[in-house]
């Protein structure tokens, strides 16, 4: 290779591929050396050098001074010396230029690995600095093929994909298409570094929205939260930072403008932007938007939250398959439970049947129990003695005894349950044509516990109490904060 032809293929190579100059001398230094390694062995002394004014790579051998040589490949006699350097003496190291076209085939193949190694490393590392501050970025690239499922984009100086499940379904790609992505993570992978990319995660929503909207880059709107379901609809949350600007009208733009454009590079996919509330009860009323909601109830130690809604809006607050709710629970990071008022009602209703009816409760104890957030029988027998002396009127003994009484009625409502479900999985032992064992009942065509109209008459069991006319009104009667 010619002088001149060496430093424009390192500078050709270090512009394409992104590798700065000194690694691709050094790589080719190392592989001189590997060669003549190659060539004369490894005991030999050899060191490569760069020369930058003459764009050539030099290769010397250094051989020592000696009276009398015992290893022709590390030393050299005085006389030998003296024609290389005529100040030399016994003990100096003496360095002759080597012609590298002596290293022959076999040694420039190995050079010529070890350079496409040392170039792969390089240009891997290349890639890796380039992008590893980028994660968390949109970016743009051309669909150069498609690999068993994977699309494999084209980024100019690398390539990254897009694996199978980070694409939205029924978004089809085909090869030279444009395709915009958001970085989701580097890796400096031993075999090539990987670009992976995304279009599902909900930061490439927020990333959207941070192009088109200027106040999100200037940091006086802020976006608090996003929940996505890609292909289908996504919630964003937003805050304003100043009072005069609203964040919903900032992100919708002029007749929508904003919020369009986000919509059409997401191939249609619905977006609900709502206003971030410090109060989480708050913030999940605006999530579940536009459904009307009556009250909340908060479970702040299992970070839950029962919702109870309008009949009429039951529909409206899950969604289509349950997709408002389950985005609004992802977006608050709270586990949300929708409740009719109906529903809500009865369940109450039922819980303080179930307080009226273990041993020793009446209506006044039963409404300390329920002011205290003890609903039912059931929430009885889960608390403890320590949780049900809170109340003013229980004592220590009392409390046992309503535990104990409230176990024994939750295990019996379990049996009776188990046996109403074994019941109806039961085929009929009788029917119309089964001739019966009474004979005045077969005559008559009907059981002495059947009245004239063939209605049941109930033949015992155990009989249920309603309320009191001065009972109290059931919790769902009760006036709570919405």
């Amino acid at each position: 290779m010619l002088i001149p032809d060496i430093k424009r293929v390192i500078e050709q190579v270090s512009r394409d591929k992104g590798i700065d100059v000194n690694v691709l001398i050094r790589t080719l230094e190392d592989a001189l050396k590997s060669a003549a390694k190659k060539k004369f062995g490894n005991k030999i002394d050899i060191e490569v050098k760069y020369n930058e004014d003459s764009g050539e790579i030099e290769v010397f051998q250094f051989k020592e001074v000696v009276e009398e040589i015992t290893d022709p490949e590390l030393q050299i006699d005085l006389e030998a010396g003296l024609l290389l350097d005529p100040e030399c003496e016994i003990g100096d190291w003496l360095g002759a230029k080597m012609d590298t076209e002596s290293f022959g085939r076999i040694a420039a193949q190995s050079a010529k690995q070890v350079i496409i190694q040392k170039i792969k490393d390089a240009e891997r590392d290349a890639i890796y600095a380039n992008f590893i501050n980028r994660k968390g970025e949109i970016i743009n690239g051309i669909v150069q093929r498609i690999d068993r499922g994977q699309i494999i984009v084209n980024l100019g100086q690398a390539e990254a994909i897009l694996p199978a499940r980070e694409q939205v379904p029924k978004e089809v790609y085909r090869r030279g298409d444009r395709i915009r992505a958001y970085i989701m993570d580097v890796r400096n992978d031993p075999h090539g570094s990987q670009i992976i990319l995304s279009r599902t995660h909900p930061e490439f929503l927020v990333s959207l929205f941070k192009t088109e909207v200027p106040e999100i880059s200037e940091g006086i709107v802020t976006i608090m939260g996003a929940a996505r379901e890609p292909g289908s609809r996504g919630k964003i949350a937003v805050s304003s930072n100043d009072s005069d600007i609203d964040p919903i009208g900032a992100c919708v733009g002029m007749k929508g403008s904003r919020v369009q454009n986000v919509v059409q590079e997401l191939r249609g996919e619905k977006i609900d932007i709502i206003s971030w509330h410090v109060d989480p009860a708050k913030f999940v009323c605006n999530a579940l938007a536009p459904a009307e909601i009556s009250r909340v109830i908060i479970d702040e130690e299992n970070r839950s939250m029962e919702v109870i809604v309008p009949d009429e809006f039951l529909s409206v607050a899950i969604g289509k398959k349950g997709q408002n709710v389950r985005l609004a629970s992802k977006l608050t990071k709270w586990r949300l439970d929708v409740k009719s008022e109906s529903r809500y009602s009865k369940a109450m209703k039922d819980g303080y049947n179930s307080l009226i009816s273990l041993p020793g409760v009446g209506i006044s104890l039963a409404d300390a129990l329920y002011e205290n957030g003890f609903f039912s029988a059931e929430e009885i027998a889960k608390s403890t003695v320590e949780d049900l002396t809170r109340v003013r009127i229980v004592t220590e003994d009392e409390a046992r005894d309503l535990i104990a009484a409230a176990k024994a009625y939750v295990a019996a409502a379990a049996d009776d349950v188990e046996i109403d479900e074994k019941s109806a999985a039961l085929p009929e032992e009788a029917t119309d044509d089964t001739p019966s064992d009474n004979p005045e009942a077969a005559e008559d065509g009907k059981s002495g516990d059947e009245d004239e109209d063939g209605a049941s008459a109930p033949t015992g069991g155990e009989e249920t109490t309603p309320l009191a006319a001065d009972t109290p009104p059931g919790p769902a009667d009760d006036e709570e904060k919405e």
